[in-house]
């Protein structure tokens, strides 16, 4: 990974701040996208006493937000003059329904726009930089998921693991629709499943979850483990040809049916299109 760049999310804290510690090791430089200053910084500190002197580089945004999405998005393919891999790992689980200032549902929004978003302003970037991959974390938990089309937000009958496994459907499907239409750029798309793993995730839950978690995780695998699968997907050669696919321990593996519906995974696209270029609209006419 000497000279490569990469590009995360979701990297202060649990798998993602292991798999870029990972992938530092390796040589790679990581430039990362952060929401808490304090975080941000403890992870450039572990960074740098990596990997020190190959220009690690944090920028902040609220990835819930499509209109700062978009902005971090546009500010690193404008200073980076490669980008070789995109790791999209934000994520979060609520035990309540919470609705954007843009009216989009939390967990949707976080977990599934986010990575449409950004994936959508380093595209031309990614697709300039040749060979290049494009890493997603889904989640075993898509298993039983099903999205409701006229319902994408969740506003009927709201359940966290529910609509958490809706999210994690959400991208799967956008992962093997985005690797259909990114065929023959040089640029691969996978995501994975990283295993059940004892980390910050579900201290933002609230409720019922907010209080399970920290019991749980005794029960839960270390970050470490649970990165294993992105550094493999963002480095290893085994895979540099692998696209579409739907990775877990490594080994690709057979989501849910409904995760395999490509009429679907096109309609999601198309949806969130619609929903990201709604915004885009919204922004120019403020302008």
């Amino acid at each position: 990974m000497k000279g490569k760049t990469i590009v995360a999310t979701g990297a202060t804290s649990g798998i993602g701040e292991a798999a870029v510690l990972a992938l530092a090791g390796l040589g790679a430089r990581i430039v990362f996208i952060a929401r808490d200053e304090a975080r941000a910084q403890a992870t450039m500190r572990k960074l740098e006493a990596k990997a020190p002197g190959l220009g690690h580089r944090v920028h902040f945004a609220d990835l819930s937000s499509m209109a700062e999405t978009r902005k971090v998005g546009e500010a690193i393919a404008a200073s980076e003059p490669r980008i070789d891999v995109l790791i999209n790992n934000a994520g979060a689980l609520f035990s309540d329904r919470r609705v954007t200032p843009e009216g989009l549902e939390l967990t949707f929004a976080l977990n599934y726009m986010a990575y449409f978003v950004l994936t959508e302003a380093l595209r031309d970037k990614l697709v300039a930089s040749p060979p290049a991959r494009i890493v997603s974390t889904s989640s075993g938990g898509h298993q039983g998921a099903s999205l409701d089309f006229g319902d994408l937000q969740s506003a009927k009958g709201y359940g966290g693991l529910k609509v958490y496994g809706r999210s994690k459907l959400a991208d799967i499907l956008f992962t093997r629709e985005l690797a259909r239409r990114l065929a023959g750029t040089g640029v691969t798309a996978n995501c994975l499943h990283p295993g059940v793993v004892a980390t910050r995730f579900g201290d933002s839950s609230g409720g019922m979850f907010g209080r399970l978690f920290p019991v749980l995780r005794l029960f839960f695998i270390s970050a470490e483990k649970g990165a294993d699968t992105i550094v493999y997907l963002a480095s290893s050669p085994e895979v540099a040809e692998t696209t579409g696919e739907y990775f877990v321990k490594r080994k690709i593996t057979e989501p849910s049916q409904a995760a395999r519906d490509d009429a679907a995974a096109k309609r999601l696209w198309e949806a969130s299109e619609t929903l990201a270029g709604g915004q885009s609209q919204k922004e120019r006419a403020a302008g």
